[in-house]
């Protein structure tokens, strides 16, 4: 047996939570989402878009830039940790609050952890060529092979401090000292040790929360949800809650496995007991509460973050899973990122060339590819002027770039409210990266996103995020007179505010005419068999958010087109299995 060789001198670097850990070291320089990336119960990596698909997660040290998409990773996280499928320590190029988030929550709640240290870039590119990794709070060994000598990775867990440098006022310091009852003191010693990590030196009140936790990742999301319960948890603020996992009034009639439908069904009462609001919607912005510029807010749900950022000018961070609910019970949240003016700022430039007679597709197709140039830079994107989205078109763009970026919003030149121009977005300072995305650029995005190899389709996907009242409009204009073809589904999620509108405006009935179903309460990427038809060998959707997470998320391939393009598809049971015109020939 040859022997273990360190490979490098020690790394240091900032430990985000403390403790000892060793295992092979599986590193990648793409982030990783949590949620639709990593299967809950196996730690496999199932983000088939990414270099690590197909790799289990259990007892290795997990290197990776960040996290990316969906809020729901921390949950993930939280899920593994307590059923023993979770990393032995995770390495990071910058610090990643939703996987820190959900380590803690473990640390702080349930009495388990795991080492979370940020490396910096330089410190992170040092990792190539390691096989093994030894961490003890903040302190890396790498190693050509395991290391096989008596050394334990148990040992006292140092983490965050207490957020003692915070300026806290007297209503914090009661909640932290326990004044408010139990889940209230919890709630404030896990937002604080997350503003430690943000650097925050203040706190500020919040007007409203939308509640991504929410979502069923297995018994930790339910046990975690009982015991704020249990310690008195409500919220201060009006609260509303994403979508759930379920269709809560009608799992049972839709087939749905008691086995999923009953801990799914008690999560979303468990957020209601908190006070949260009867809402069940991935898209908040779409209902009467939805913020106004300027307001600070704590929604969680990426799309929905990216949205209020983005389109609404409110000001919220990309907050994890758990943490918004203890920011909505609190009412404070930290004074940092995008709550601030400097936080708001653009640092990319991307020109974008539109190619001539785009459709609808455009918008998602675009999001995506700017969202994988992004990383955790908020873009201005010029050249969208003339071509005047709406939000629609926003919600799409929003929904897709925020699959594949960690930044919590984007600016639209001439679009958005806060970029008149890119110096206002940039904040009259130069852009750190200046991008050009032409049609080509599109066109090998597409083939990303549209990989299906059959072109028989038995399920259309509609309403990721959930479907507007002015799609339903549109949807119901494209399907009137017409019939659906009977071996393919044609299914739209929405939320339940929007579905009473369409109801009475008349368009669902339009749309079960056509054969049509529709879902409330929850939402493609926790919907699986029954409602997604167990024959399924091929979907189509015109959602790169969805397009992005199905091939992980229910093993189906995928494929991508404009609404148009997915009622025929309905129509036919076949698509075409082309790029479009507009995109194929500007893409050559």
């Amino acid at each position: 047996m040859q022997p273990t060789l360190q490979v490098a001198a020690p790394l240091c670097g900032r430990g985000l939570v403390g403790g000892r850990a060793q295992g092979a070291l599986l590193k990648a320089d793409i982030g990783l989402s949590f949620w639709g990336g990593v299967d809950p119960f196996t730690g496999e990596v199932i983000d088939r878009h990414h270099p690590l698909s197909g790799r289990m997660l259990a007892g290795q040290v997990l290197a990776i830039p960040s996290g990316r998409g969906s809020c729901t990773g921390s949950s993930v996280l939280l899920e593994l940790i307590l059923n023993g499928h979770a990393p032995a320590a995770l390495l990071l190029a910058e610090p990643d609050e939703i996987l820190t988030l959900g380590v803690l929550v473990a640390e702080i709640m349930f009495g388990r952890s795991l080492p979370v240290v940020c490396l910096g870039q330089d410190g992170f590119a040092r990792l190539a060529g390691a096989k093994a990794a030894r961490i003890e709070n903040g302190r890396i060994e790498l190693f050509d092979s395991l290391p096989i000598d008596a050394w334990t990775a148990e040992g006292e867990v140092r983490s965050l401090a207490t957020g003692s440098d915070l300026k806290l006022d007297g209503r914090d310091r009661e909640m932290l000292e326990g004044r408010h009852g139990k889940a209230t003191e919890v709630a404030m010693r896990i937002l604080l040790r997350i503003a430690e990590l943000q650097g925050a030196r203040e706190l500020v009140d919040v007007t409203q929360a939308h509640i991504d936790g929410c979502i069923y990742t297995g018994p930790a999301s339910l046990r975690f949800a009982r015991r704020l319960v249990e310690w008195g948890a409500r919220v201060r603020v009006p609260t509303t809650l994403n979508s759930i996992s379920v269709d809560k009034r009608r799992w049972r009639e839709l087939g749905i496995d008691a086995e999923l439908g009953e801990p799914a069904s008690a999560l979303g009462d468990a957020y209601l007991e908190m006070g949260a609001q009867t809402s069940f919607t991935c898209a908040p912005y779409l209902l009467d509460s939805a913020p106004r510029l300027g307001e600070q807010v704590v929604w969680a749900e990426s799309n929905a973050v990216v949205y209020a950022n983005s389109v609404l000018g409110a000001r919220t961070l990309k907050y994890p899973d758990y943490l918004d609910i203890c920011i909505a019970i609190t009412g404070r949240a930290p004074l940092v990122g995008s709550h601030s003016d400097e936080g708001r700022r653009a640092t990319l430039c991307i020109e974008v060339t539109p190619p001539e007679g785009f459709d609808d597709a455009f918008y998602p197709l675009l999001g995506y590819h700017v969202g994988l140039l992004c990383g955790s830079e908020i873009p201005v994107v010029c050249g969208l002027e003339r071509a005047a989205p709406d939000l629609d078109d926003l919600k799409a763009f929003g929904a897709a770039f925020a699959t594949t970026s960690a930044a919590p919003m984007f600016h639209i030149v001439g679009v958005t409210p806060e970029a008149r121009d890119a110096a206002q977005a940039l904040g009259n300072l130069p852009a750190r990266r200046s991008l050009r995305v032409v049609p080509a650029d599109l066109a090998r995005t597409w083939c990303e996103l549209d990989r299906a190899p059959e072109t028989e389709v038995q399920l259309v996907s509609l309403g990721n995020p959930h479907f507007s009242f002015s799609e339903c409009a549109r949807l119901a204009e494209l399907c009137v007179g017409r019939r659906k073809h009977p071996g393919t589904a044609l299914v739209i999620t929405l939320g339940r505010a929007i579905h009473k509108r369409a109801l009475d405006a008349g368009y669902v009935a339009t749309l079960e005419a056509f054969g049509a179903q529709f879902v409330t309460d929850t939402c493609w990427c926790m919907l699986g068999e029954p409602v997604l038809p167990p024959a399924t060998r091929t979907l189509m959707t015109n959602s790169g958010k969805y397009a992005h997470y199905a091939p992980g998320l229910v093993g189906r391939q995928v494929h991508f087109g404009s609404l148009a393009a997915c009622v025929d598809t309905a129509c036919s049971g076949r698509s075409a299995g082309l790029m479009p015109a507009w995109l194929n020939e500007g893409g050559h």
